[in-house]
C-alpha cells in the first residue's frame, strides 16, 4: 500500500488530493511541524535525508517532491482523466503547469512568507531596521512579483476554467497550493472572479473533502 508522509498545512495536501481522485488505497502517516521554527519534525530524516514533505513510499521506492510524486502516480497507475494525451497541446499545458507550479509560482510566495518573518524573529535592536528592509523588499519586489503572476493565472483560467485544457486534471491539483497560498496572504478581489471561481470549484469536489478528512486541519482550504 502507498503510505503518505503528509506533514500538516503543507503541500502534501495535494498528494492526498490526487490519490483520493484516483480512488487509490493508501496511509498517511502525520507530521506536526515545530511550533516555533514552523519546520518538519527530524523524524521525518529517516524516510529522506532532507527530511521534508510530501515523501510516498510505495514498496520499496521512495519519491519526494510533489511534482516527482504526480508523475510517479501518473505513470505507476495511469488514469486518462487526470491527465491529458501526451504530444498534445493539452499534454504541453498540463507538462508546464505541473513544472511551473513548483517553480515560478511558489518563488515569490515563499519570498513573502520569509520576509513577513523576519522581523519578528530578529534581535530586539535590530528589529526596526530589519523590519524597513524586508517592507522594501516586499512593496519593492515581492508584491509586484505576486501580482503578475497572479494576473496571469486569472488570464489562463478565462481560456476553459482549469489550467491544462476543458477539463479538470492533475494540473489543477497542482496549482491549487499556489492559488490556496496567494488567496491567504491577500484574499483576491473582483478583479480575480476566475480565481476565486476555481478556489470554490475545487475546494467542492468530493474528494478534495475526503483528503481534508483523511489529512487533518489545513490552514488553506
Amino acid at each position: 500500500m502507498i503510505v503518505v508522509h503528509h506533514l500538516n498545512n503543507s503541500r502534501s495536501q495535494r498528494v492526498l488530493w490526487l490519490l483520493e481522485e484516483m480512488g487509490l488505497a493508501y496511509e498517511v502517516k502525520r507530521y506536526e511541524r515545530d511550533a516555533r521554527t514552523m519546520l518538519a519534525p527530524p523524524e521525518l530524516r529517516a524516510i529522506h535525508p532532507l527530511g521534508k514533505s510530501p515523501v510516498i513510499q510505495d514498496g520499496d521506492i521512495v519519491v519526494a517532491e510533489t511534482g516527482a510524486i504526480v508523475e510517479y502516480l501518473l505513470e505507476t497507475y495511469p488514469t486518462a482523466e487526470l491527465r491529458p494525451q501526451p504530444g498534445t497541446a493539452e499534454g504541453r499545458r498540463f507538462t508546464y503547469w505541473l513544472h511551473y507550479a513548483e517553480g515560478s509560482a511558489m518563488t515569490p510566495l515563499l519570498l513573502k512568507l520569509v520576509f513577513g518573518a523576519l522581523p519578528t524573529r530578529s534581535p530586539g535592536l535590530l528589529r526596526p531596521l530589519v523590519k524597513a528592509i524586508a517592507t522594501k523588499a516586499q512593496t519593492g519586489f515581492v508584491d509586484p512579483q505576486i501580482a503578475t503572476h497572479t494576473a496571469y493565472w486569472e488570464a489562463e483560467l478565462a481560456q476553459s476554467g482549469w489550467f491544462a485544457g476543458d477539463s479538470f486534471s492533475a494540473a489543477d491539483i497542482m496549482m491549487s497550493f499556489p492559488l490556496e497560498a496567494g488567496a491567504s496572504r491577500a484574499p483576491y478581489g473582483p478583479d480575480k472572479p476566475r480565481l476565486k471561481a476555481f478556489l470554490a470549484a475545487i475546494h467542492a469536489r468530493p474528494a478534495y473533502q475526503r483528503a481534508l478528512a483523511r489529512g487533518g486541519p489545513y490552514a488553506y482550504a
